[in-house]
């Protein structure tokens, strides 16, 4: 089967600052796949690398085994029509009520859309009423609802998610972890996420990658993430002070 998404080599740097060197990571058509590592290790670096928003330097980026690194204009155009999106802040526009901004990137006339909106808003678990506030008068767990029933209002069959539960408290970060895999998999999508929380983790991945130093050290089924021996995985799943992983700037 071919992979609905793979980096081979992939390579950037910011300055004298080596970001991805020789990434190599696929993601299978419906699988959920989520990224580990720590901050600055290139994770948001390699979404925006795959959605063309950052030009590689090097390497091979494929979706549905068509070469998508260096497209321009139209085809890129297109190319993106195929993500969704939830971005870590939610990005909500303030301004727009909430079947709009759901609704943002859908075709129709308004009626439609605010059809589509409150139909999207019952997936996430919303009721029909929260449709025409305004994202300021929602708590930080409805507006991450909004924020995806908009990322996935438009059917892509690729989401990335972007750290979907920070700022939100424990409880209210499991629903939205449950509410993540029970999208993914009643869609079909395929789904890459990246998140330092390790309850997301066991909640929404299929398979796990851990970036390290731009290339990925370890990846496997979330099975064995805990029979796991690899040093630097080790560390960071039980959240140790001490391994491998330094702080930027401490003393070894």
């Amino acid at each position: 089967m071919t992979p609905r998404i793979e980096l081979a080599g992939v390579s950037k740097r910011f300055g004298s600052r080596q970001v991805l060197d020789g990434l190599d990571v696929a993601v299978m058509p419906g699988e959920s796949l989520v990224i580990i590592g720590g901050s600055g290790t290139g994770k948001s670096v390699m979404l925006k690398c795959i959605l063309g928003l950052i030009p590689i330097d090097g390497g091979s980026i494929k979706v549905d085994g068509e070469e998508v690194a260096g497209l321009r204009g139209a085809a890129l155009d297109a190319h993106r029509t195929r993500f969704g999106m939830l971005f870590q802040g939610g990005a909500l526009f303030d301004s727009l009520p909430v079947w709009r901004n759901i609704s943002f990137a859908l075709s129709g006339t308004p009626a439609d859309r605010r059809s589509a909106a409150i139909d999207n808003l019952a997936r996430v678990g919303l009721a029909a009423e929260v449709a025409d506030l305004k994202p300021a008068e929602l708590s930080g767990g409805m507006q991450k609802r909004v924020a995806l029933a908009r990322a996935i209002a438009a059917r892509p069959p690729i989401i990335f998610f972007d750290e979907p539960t920070a700022g939100l408290d424990p409880i209210t970060a499991a629903v939205i972890n449950r509410l993540i895999r029970t999208l993914v998999t009643d869609l079909k999508i395929t789904a890459i996420t990246i998140t330092h929380d390790m309850a997301s983790v066991r909640l929404i991945a299929d398979r796990v990658a851990m970036l390290h130093a731009g290339k990925i050290i370890w990846n496997g089924p979330l099975a064995g993430l805990n029979a796991c021996d690899n040093a630097y995985v080790r560390q960071f799943i039980t959240g140790s002070a001490d391994g491998p992983i330094q702080m930027p700037g401490a003393r070894p």
